[in-house]
């Protein structure tokens, strides 16, 4: 009966949801890749642009290092933005354990020329979150941070008032000084009867018209994606990306105007299988089908996916089954990467198989941007702990891309 009743209140809620969001604008298609000067009066799209190949002994290693100590217990869910001047901004959540009123979002900037990260600040607490929204807040996390068409920084977040994180809702603050100083907090609507169990924890695409696609998902009753249009800090629309109990947190990879597919981690149960969710859009995210899974061992935990200015797609995952022990980095082109063999595990980043299973460590929740040119910075949690930064240059990745073809002959995974 409390299962009856509940699906009858979400149903009412959905219902009310359609109707609030009406008069949406048209919708655009996604906005084309980034433009580089290579040289001189040359301009290639990410889509052409050609990467040397290297020798290995000549590269530079992935560069290695922490997000700066805040002395919190347990730290979590941190992402990333490039800034204007080619730095990198770090947002992440710290306190005495997940979900704990201490929590704080914490904010940093490392700057690539000198390797070095900025002393962090306080974003958002508890507190703060309470007075600009005006309403109790139990709780916060998973930052994530966007750049808004008239160049503003734009960070969404989770705050929880009643109940775990199915309970949540998104808020977001904005920045005019790249993230010096924020606006006053401001809730989401997506639903104006309840506005309940909407996470997010990947990054925004952009369409073509200055508006913002922001993959998100739902909890409570049903596990699935959920795709919003944001104008500014106003839900225009909303889109569900998947169905039933066992695909959240999408993250997408646009391949043109129109199409993308979304990867999701998966929250399965049962004997159901230890996948990578596959959903895809043929009209700029109007509308998703589910196409299947990648037949990658997943274990309900999150993923991350970058789209390389040659073609090739990055992945970091946990590549197994159970536990966040092992953390691996493959690449696919963009024509493969919706075939599971073409996904090639090029990288390991981390790995405790060989330890006992109580000392095993958690590495989980990565996030990857592209940094100035074609580097890559990836950001994830290190045993809730301590939260760890690589930063790829590009003559490194090329060298991993150019491993594909020789793994490939040679048999391996």
């Amino acid at each position: 009966m409390i299962r009856v009743t509940a699906f009858c209140f979400l149903l009412l809620a959905a219902v009310l949801g359609f109707l609030y969001i009406d008069s949406r604008p048209v919708w655009a298609p996604f906005a084309p890749p980034t433009v580089l000067a290579i040289e001189e009066g040359q301009i290639q799209t990410h889509a052409s642009l050609k990467l040397p190949q290297a020798n290995k002994s000549a590269l530079a290693r992935p560069q290695l290092d922490w997000l700066p100590d805040t002395a919190a217990a347990s730290v979590h869910a941190a992402s990333l933005i490039a800034l204007n001047d080619g730095s990198i901004r770090a947002f992440w959540f710290a306190g005495s354990r997940e979900g704990a009123p201490d929590v704080v979002i914490n904010s940093a900037v490392y700057n690539p020329k000198s390797a070095v990260w900025s002393s962090p600040t306080v974003v958002m607490d508890r507190v703060l979150a309470e007075r600009g929204l005006s309403r109790y807040v139990a709780k916060l996390g998973n930052p994530v941070p966007s750049r808004s068409a008239d160049g503003r920084l734009q960070l969404f977040f989770v705050t929880v008032s009643i109940g775990g994180w199915a309970g949540s809702s998104i808020s977001t603050i904005t920045s005019e000084d790249e993230g010096v100083t924020w606006s006053r907090p401001h809730r989401l609507i997506s639903s104006p009867f309840i506005n309940l169990s909407t996470l997010v924890k990947s990054p925004a695409i952009q369409f073509s018209d200055g508006r913002l696609g922001l993959p998100a998902y739902h909890e409570w009753i049903g596990r699935f994606g959920q795709f919003l249009r944001i104008e500014a800090d106003r839900v225009i629309d909303m889109r569900r990306m998947s169905s039933g109990r066992g695909a959240i947190q999408p993250i997408l990879l646009i391949d043109d105007a129109e199409h993308a597919k979304a990867y999701f981690r998966q929250a399965r149960s049962g004997n159901q299988p230890r996948q990578i969710p596959v959903s895809q859009t043929q009209n700029a995210g109007q509308t998703w089908e589910t196409i299947g899974d990648l037949e990658i061992s997943n274990p309900n935990s999150a993923i991350t996916t970058l789209a390389l200015p040659n073609g090739m797609r990055l992945m970091v995952f946990n590549n197994l089954e159970a536990g966040r022990y092992r953390l691996v980095l493959a690449m696919s082109d963009a024509a493969a990467s919706n075939a599971s063999h073409q996904w090639k595990v090029v990288q390991v980043l981390e790995d405790d198989e060989a330890l006992p299973s109580e000392q095993r460590r958690e590495f989980s929740y990565p996030y990857l941007i592209r940094g100035d040119g074609n580097d890559a910075h990836l950001v994830y949690t290190w045993d809730r702990k301590k939260i760890r930064h690589i930063h790829f240059g590009s003559a490194w990745l090329n060298y991993l891309q150019g491993q594909i073809p020789d793994q490939q002959k040679e048999g391996q995974p």
